[in-house]
């Protein structure tokens, strides 16, 4: 997987070993299930749809729930396509989360702002 989706949860700071403040971003990082895996075929080009945040039945249409139906997972509030990664097997409904990532790799992030 070549992405995650999460939440921000706040800021905070961190003190390196000579005692210099760096501030850091919390952010809630998956986990996110795979919901549909696009193919050259059938839908033109390659990648996975992983889904992120629960949400209720009742907010969505039928056609958005036909859709999480037939992927058998929970809908999700969030839905993203990343670029799959050559040589693995991805399966519908298979689960992704922070244990993709090793200790001291540098990540890329990106958000949306709510625009205030």
């Amino acid at each position: 997987m070549r992405g995650l989706i999460g939440k921000k949860i706040g800021m905070s700071q961190i003190f390196s070993e000579n005692g210099n403040s760096i501030p850091v971003t919390v952010i809630q990082a998956g986990p996110c299930i795979v919901t549909q895996i696009k193919t050259e075929p059938k839908d033109g080009y390659n990648a996975i749809q992983v889904g992120y945040g629960d949400l209720k039945e009742k907010h969505l249409n039928k056609a958005q729930l036909g859709h999480f139906d037939s992927a058998k997972t929970q809908p999700k509030k969030y839905i993203a396509e990343f670029v799959p990664v050559s040589n693995y097997e991805y399966k519908t409904g298979q689960e992704f989360g922070v244990s993709l990532f090793k200790k001291g790799e540098l990540v890329t992030v990106s958000g949306n702002s709510k625009g205030r």
